[in-house]
């Protein structure tokens, strides 16, 4: 039995699709076809149509693929690359420790 398609913002579906917009637009821009970089990803052209589109339930791993038969893969390393807002709330805890113990 399928599981249950979680909710997804607004915020979210516009990012997804304008990753499924990039991907399309690098196919176009090399001359593939659709039938042909869904062979080379080993998926499926309605999966394709799916993640250019910027459909919720396309997994992250069929993307890589779909990178990599365009020789984008190495952009999948920029993902959450830098967390601006994980580090400035480490820095945070660290000042409180630094200043509780200081007042030790």
């Amino acid at each position: 039995m399928p599981s249950k398609p979680q909710p997804i913002f607004p915020s979210e579906q516009k990012i997804l699709a304008g990753l499924g917009e990039r991907i399309r637009l690098a196919r176009l821009r090399r001359g593939i076809s659709a039938e042909a970089l869904a062979e080379r990803s080993s998926i499926s052209r309605t999966t394709l149509h799916r993640a250019e589109q910027g459909f919720p339930a396309v997994a992250i791993g069929t993307y890589l693929r779909i990178m990599a038969a365009l020789q984008l893969q190495e952009d999948f390393n920029l993902l959450a690359k830098d967390d601006l807002l994980g580090r400035r709330l480490q820095d945070l805890e660290l000042s409180k420790v630094r200043k509780q113990s200081g007042r030790s």
